[in-house]
């Protein structure tokens, strides 16, 4: 069945259909939901039941470009950077020595067992170098895993911030394979200039973004997502344009927006995160509708090898040594070695050979291919178990909460107070957002004239307001009271 504009649309829509049904049933018996995305689009593909043909790397790359966007960003806007501070040197380090020692070890091993040249098994082992930030963000929040030592925020900050080291070898690599008399040096400008110029780019399009956000006025709430779509694909392409990596860019941007005030802050955190499930069933679905199974059976051999010695040498060997240089027990370098999923990533990143026409391209891909699904597969499906193995998992009494029941906690909830906003106040004039109001301390209702105004960050506060607060206790009281009290001499 070839894909049309006339149904296109029918297919794909009862792809994701069925995708979100078998998935809401997968973990009863254990299996990761991009698995079972994956396999709906291999069972739909030229190969299998579904008959439809595509075989397209450049839409597939594009789709996935498009997906890891999104999947980055809304990682990134999760991500609780008091959380991350106390590890945020061993994340940098696990997603960038961490990542070159796992291409190298993995590329020496597979120019030893194939007739690789060195460049293209370093191309290789660069390609599935990093842990994939979909398989990482899907498989723990899905489980609701919750372990012990900040282990969480280290695993989803290096899963999230290591794309881009990964993704910086494999065009060294691939331009190497291709330009074989190339200088070397003319790559280690272009690992620096990418890192550096993705890193500022990132913090500065965050700064611009919180401006832009808070400081536009937009007619309707549903909008407001919508900017920050473009402001993320502005951030990304922007950066690659400049010569950065525009990957690094969205991931650092969305960080820093994630831990600022903005203007409907859980409308933008709610979308974003069904878009990212959105992104990674469309994306999986797409690399199960690539891959031709026949194509991969020649290959699973030396895959499987290739995959075990990633799983059990490579990984380990890349997170004993990166994490060398800090304090940390050993059974938890034991379980973040573990947690080196490989997933939609590498097998995007597989497409590059495959558009570049070098003459190792397909099996390089096939055999990512295969490594991607035996990692989700063996690693994905034994996280709980190894947790408990390494007693680095917290019992269920005492679990985290997860980000939308934190987000729910978080909301002060303690008691109830109105408080009259006095013309001097230094408030007036001023939206809620630029009060920069106290964690613990929530208004609920504004009463104006008589009538009653429901509150929003861009709501302004008049003179002789009430506002109705919710609070967690005395101390909160005081705080919101000091505040609202300074005058605009203050």
């Amino acid at each position: 069945m070839n894909l049309t504009i006339e149904n296109i649309l029918l297919i794909g829509s009862l792809l994701l259909f069925i995708s979100i049904v078998v998935g809401k049933t997968s973990y009863k018996f254990g299996v990761p939901t991009l698995i079972l995305f994956l396999s709906i689009g291999m069972l739909a593909g030229s190969e299998g039941i579904g008959g439809i043909l595509f075989n397209d790397p450049k839409i597939a790359q594009f789709i996935g470009v498009v997906s890891l966007n999104f999947i980055l960003f809304s990682g990134g806007l999760d991500t609780n950077f008091n959380a991350v501070k106390p590890i945020l040197k061993e994340g940098l380090v696990l997603s960038t020595l961490g990542v070159l020692l796992t291409a190298v070890t993995l590329g020496g091993f597979v120019w030893y067992i194939t007739d690789f040249t060195i460049f293209e098994s370093m191309l290789l082992g660069s390609i599935v170098s990093s842990t994939d930030a979909a398989a990482v963000f899907s498989i723990l929040r899905s489980k609701n895993l919750a372990l012990k030592e900040n282990l969480r925020p280290t695993l989803e900050l290096e899963s999230g911030s290591n794309d881009p080291m990964a993704y910086v070898l494999t065009l060294a690599f691939l331009s190497l394979v291709i330009n074989q008399d190339q200088d070397v040096t003319t790559i280690i400008f272009m690992f620096f200039q990418q890192m550096i110029v993705g890193g500022i780019a990132g913090f500065g399009f965050g700064k611009l973004s919180k401006l832009i956000i808070n400081r536009i006025t937009l007619d309707f709430e549903g909008l407001y997502p919508v900017l920050v779509i473009a402001l993320m694909f502005i951030t990304f392409s922007a950066t690659n344009a400049f010569g950065g990596n525009g990957f690094l860019a969205i991931y650092i941007c969305s960080v820093y927006l994630g831990n600022q005030d903005l203007i409907h802050k859980s409308t933008i955190l709610k979308m974003f995160d069904g878009m990212a499930w959105l992104m990674q069933i469309v994306l999986f679905l797409t690399l199960g509708l690539l891959v031709f199974p026949s194509q991969i059976i020649p290959y699973m051999g030396v895959g499987l090898l290739i995959s075990v010695f990633l799983i059990l040498v490579a990984r380990p060997i890349s997170v004993f040594i990166s994490t060398m240089f800090f304090k940390m027990r050993m059974r938890r370098r034991f379980y973040i070695s573990w947690v080196g999923l490989r997933g939609a990533v590498p097998i995007v990143f597989a497409t590059y050979p495959l558009l570049a026409g070098i003459d190792k391209a397909n099996m390089i891909f096939n055999i990512v291919f295969f490594i991607s699904v035996t990692s989700i597969l063996i690693q994905g499906t034994t996280l709980s178990v190894f947790a408990k193995w390494l007693n680095v998992g917290l019992p269920e009494k005492i679990k985290s909460p997860s980000d939308d029941e934190r987000y729910i906690l978080d909301l002060p909830k303690s008691g109830m107070e109105e408080i009259s906003i006095p013309k001097n106040s230094f408030a007036v004039d001023k939206r809620i957002i630029d009060l920069h109001f106290p964690k613990s301390a929530f208004i609920v209702m504004i009463k104006r004239d008589g009538k009653f105004v429901r509150p929003g960050g861009s709501t302004t506060i008049e003179a002789n307001d009430i506002l109705v607060i919710l609070l967690d206790n005395d101390n909160s009281l005081e705080e919101v009271k000091t505040l609202l009290a300074k005058t605009e001499n203050d």
